[in-house]
């Protein structure tokens, strides 16, 4: 595209978003639609607009996976790395279309039509394999699918002239109870919390005991009295949908299955906190989802549920905005997501100051998990002691688990809290059961013997994976490949992450090369220690769970890999040398290092 052109689409874009630097990302995510990338001339124009170093959008550019400062082709490929859909056999289909494409993985093709590579987790557990096309998911992908694609691509067809059954997936709901089962109305909910009042409506979610549904568990109604009690009249709601946990999908099926509830959520939190902005920060990997989010929020606008006087109360004016992920892991959690939210890199932030009292752009923020903010809605329509009755001392209500891997019959389950792990897979008709991994890559690892376990924060703490794990799964590769998965992910802000993580990765590489020895399970261990104590956040604190986990629980499967008894290099040094020798003409036994004998295996 020429300079000129360029430079239009960047005012077009300043212009959609009022030229304001805190949209800094959704500038960068709608500027990329044009050409697939974001060239100098693009990020100097940007910059200079918003008075901006062009360093600082340079590495926001840098920052998110989704964003390109080179070209990646007309056709981006992403298929995704996660381990249940490795399982499926999402390697030989990338294998197949990389041959039928004449595609190298990370490369770009010579005429610049395409590019194939690997992302994480893209939220389709329940029926992978999956890919993105262009940041649009596609799922259960199988051969047939896979030359579909290879033809459309060769006939360069635009994405939107694609089959559109290509881009249709399922809300598979295997289970319902109170949530799932909701048959309420629009403004049901928010009509029985305005005739409470707001004092009442905060009592009854006190009553409740709602807990946070993202993982932590933090007690819902405390976050809420904490911003409204904040001294700045100006307050926000924020709703964190990037749901980026591998094996994570109960979000994805909220927002689609039932987006009426979850924004009615947003929409009690305003009442109780006198927030008059909302926002829903929806992960990358759910662009299918926002043209039919936008039509809700409109219909919700339409009908008097957002908007200024909501009810009919004066007064009350809240709006809910769609802000995009760009493939971020950290971005999940709050401070990540809102500094994400300003438009800069998702960096955690150091805590205190909390988001109740200094959140977007320094402003009360309440921050709240997809499924917390739907489950109010059961709170304000049957009162918080109703919903009290169910679950456990500790973890009132229900839990959607999104349960995938070695099953019959994968998809979201709704249980009360309190549900132990072998009720679920009954339910789910696992057999032979080896592991189960509950909480994704950073959750904890259950042998068998633990399967009478009770999902609840007070033993089993979970956002909602449930992954299932048969008799012929090596424990092993399984913890590899979430290993890597925070490698990749890790965003680089602090030493101990950036370069344990790494660390930590290159290790199992090594096992898995049969360059191990016990000196590399004692190297673990320490590398678990480091992160654990010096991660600025929890991404790095995490990372060991599924190694240590499964040292502890399923140590052969490490143990078959030790191939050394002593410490062996997993660097070649004798090969590096290779070219030296090729340089000075010399190939005798002095030239190389001496071969140290191998242990017998």
């Amino acid at each position: 595209m020429a300079l000129g052109a360029w430079a239009q689409r960047v005012d077009e874009t300043l212009t959609r978003f009022g030229r304001r630097p805190e949209y800094l990302l959704q500038m960068l995510i709608a500027l990329q639609e044009h050409e697939n990338w974001l060239p100098p001339e693009a990020l100097t124009a940007l910059a200079a607009a918003l008075d901006l170093p062009r360093a600082r959008v340079e590495g926001v550019v840098g920052f998110y996976s989704f964003l390109h400062a080179e070209p990646v082709g007309q056709y981006r490929l992403l298929f995704s790395d996660n381990i249940i859909d490795r399982m499926c056999g999402s390697e030989a289909l990338m294998a197949r279309l990389c041959h039928s494409l004449w595609l190298a993985p990370g490369q770009v093709s010579e005429d610049g039509l395409a590019s194939v590579d690997v992302t994480s987790c893209t939220g389709l557990g329940d029926q992978g394999p999956a890919m993105l096309v262009n940041g649009r998911a596609i799922a259960a992908l199988n051969e047939d699918r896979i030359d579909i694609i290879c033809e459309l691509i060769r006939q360069k067809l635009a994405l939107d002239a694609w089959p559109v059954e290509l881009f249709q997936f399922e809300n598979t709901i295997q289970q319902r109870d109170a949530l799932l089962s909701c048959t309420a109305l629009p403004g049901d909910a928010l009509r029985a919390a305005i005739a409470m009042g707001r004092d009442a409506w905060l009592s009854q979610m006190q009553a409740s005991r709602l807990r946070g549904r993202g993982g932590a568990g933090f007690t819902t109604a405390v976050k809420w009295l904490a911003c409204r009690d904040a001294p700045t009249v100006e307050k926000i709601v924020v709703c964190n949908a990037d749901e980026g946990e591998p094996g994570t999908f109960k979000d994805r099926v909220l927002l689609d299955a039932h987006a009426d509830l979850v924004f009615e959520g947003m929409t009690l939190a305003a009442w109780a906190v006198g927030a008059r902005r909302g926002f829903l920060y929806l992960r990358g990997e759910y662009l299918n989802l926002r043209p039919a989010l936008e039509a809700t929020l409109a219909r919700r606008r339409a009908e008097g549920w957002l908007g200024a006087s909501i009810g009919g109360v004066a007064g009350f004016d809240f709006d809910i905005e769609i802000h995009l992920g760009a493939g971020a892991y950290v971005c999940g959690e709050e401070t990540a997501l809102l500094e994400s939210l300003e438009g800069k890199r998702g960096t955690p932030r150091i805590r205190p100051p909390f988001p109740v009292t200094h959140g977007y752009l320094g402003l009360p923020t309440v921050v709240n998990n997809v499924e917390t903010l739907a489950k109010c809605c059961l709170i304000a329509l049957h009162g918080g002691a109703a919903f009290a009755a169910t679950g456990t001392a500790q973890s009132a209500g229900t839990k959607l688990l999104s349960v995938s891997g070695d099953c019959a019959r994968p998809g979201i389950y709704e249980f009360p809290f309190g549900v132990t792990v072998r009720q679920v897979l009954d339910a789910c008709g696992a057999s032979d059961t080896l592991a189960v991994q509950v909480g994704g890559a950073a959750g904890i690892t259950l042998a068998p013997y633990e399967f009478g376990r009770r999902v609840a924060f007070e033993d089993v703490p979970t956002a909602g994976a449930f992954m299932v794990f048969n008799d012929t799964r090596d424990m092993f590769e399984v913890a590899h490949n979430f290993v890597r998965f925070f490698a990749h992910e890790s965003c680089g802000f602090c030493t101990p992450c950036r370069v344990g993580t790494s660390l930590l990765a290159g290790t199992l590489d090594k096992l898995a090369e049969g360059k191990g020895s016990p000196a590399d399970l004692l190297e673990i261990e320490d590398l678990d220690r480091l992160l654990k104590q010096a991660s600025h956040c929890g991404l790095g604190s995490a990372a060991p769970n599924p190694v240590i986990d499964g040292l502890q629980k399923f140590r052969p499967a490490y143990e078959r890999h030790l191939m050394h008894a002593d410490f062996s290099p997993a660097f070649d040094l004798d090969g590096a040398l290779r070219r030296a020798r090729q340089i000075t003409g010399r190939d005798d036994a002095g030239a190389h290092l001496p071969q140290q004998p191998e242990a017998s295996r």
